[in-house]
């Protein structure tokens, strides 16, 4: 049995230092900065962004609404390391595809409160986190600074479209988790992570997949019977198909490396990965080096 888990990274983005400094590889500080350019037209549904502000005080509670995400995280954040470490091989890169997130510059888009961001971080990544929800970011900057992970993860406020357009090809991997599915345009974001990537850089992007079955399991059975996600965390509109995604990756440019199902029994409270996309899925993307 499947089960649909909580979309926790909103439509959003941020980094603990200024954009320059980041480029510039000063220390990181642990204070979400802002460098959003309120003047510029951005790719957010302000409701999504206020649903997960109102509960930046439960991002790091392990037993609270983002709970899921707590225990999902082993497994996404393995798979994420494993496709890091096939997509170095493959492309011969100078940097040690063995060393897996290792000394990878790594942006987390939509990276709300920082549990995905931590662990990448503590695996021994150079991470950026960006969201727009200001709560969502101060909660992860201040786990971040009681982590003592100040010189290596840093979070930023700001939309990725606007930090594609001055940090191309700055980094090695870049993942958007949970996101895609809240936006109005997940098109533009799949664009960004290719334009932000070096070639030869890893993508790793999850959604939900849009069917009845998803129905069933994300929005009647996660929603309104298990009640693990509050009532109108999802549209299912809004879900998008493995066809839909792979589109979108292979227009901005991608060639589509893995793909694996996230599962979940509400019985023995055991998830695991799996073939069969039906629900949640994982996709990794890799941007060709020439």
């Amino acid at each position: 049995m499947s089960q649909a888990f909580s979309s926790a990274q909103p439509v959003n983005h941020q980094s603990n230092n200024d954009s320059n400094d980041y480029a510039n590889n000063e220390p990181a500080t642990n204070t979400a900065t802002s460098d959003f350019n309120q003047n510029t037209a951005i790719n957010v549904d302000a409701s999504e962004v206020e649903k997960f502000n109102n509960l930046a005080s439960e991002w790091w509670n392990k037993t609270g609404a983002f709970a899921t995400l707590h225990e999902i995280n082993p497994l996404r954040l393995n798979w994420i390391e494993e496709n890091v470490k096939r997509g170095f091989m493959s492309a011969d890169s100078s940097k040690t595809a063995e060393m897996g997130l290792a000394a990878k510059k790594v942006l987390d888009v939509g990276c709300g409160g920082g549990i995905l961001a931590e662990s990448m971080a503590r695996r021994g990544a150079d991470v950026t986190g960006i969201d727009l929800g200001t709560e969502n970011l101060k909660a992860a900057a201040l786990h971040a600074e009681q982590s003592n992970l100040n010189a290596t993860l840093r979070y930023q406020h700001i939309p990725i479209e606007q930090l594609a357009a001055t940090h191309a090809g700055q980094f090695d991997v870049v993942t958007c988790m949970e996101m895609l599915e809240h936006v109005p345009d997940p098109a533009a974001i799949v664009e960004a992570c290719f334009t932000l990537l070096a070639p030869g850089g890893v993508c790793v992007l999850s959604t939900i997949n849009r069917n009845p079955k998803s129905y069933l399991f994300a929005i009647v059975g996660a929603e309104y019977v298990l009640r693990l996600l509050d009532r109108g965390t999802h549209d299912y509109a809004k879900f998008i198909t493995p066809a839909e995604l792979d589109k979108m990756a292979i227009t901005a440019g991608f060639t589509r490396q893995d793909i694996i199902g996230l599962h979940y029994n509400p019985l023995t409270k055991r998830y695991w990965l799996a073939q069969n996309v039906d629900v949640n899925y994982m996709m990794a993307v890799q941007k060709p080096l020439a």
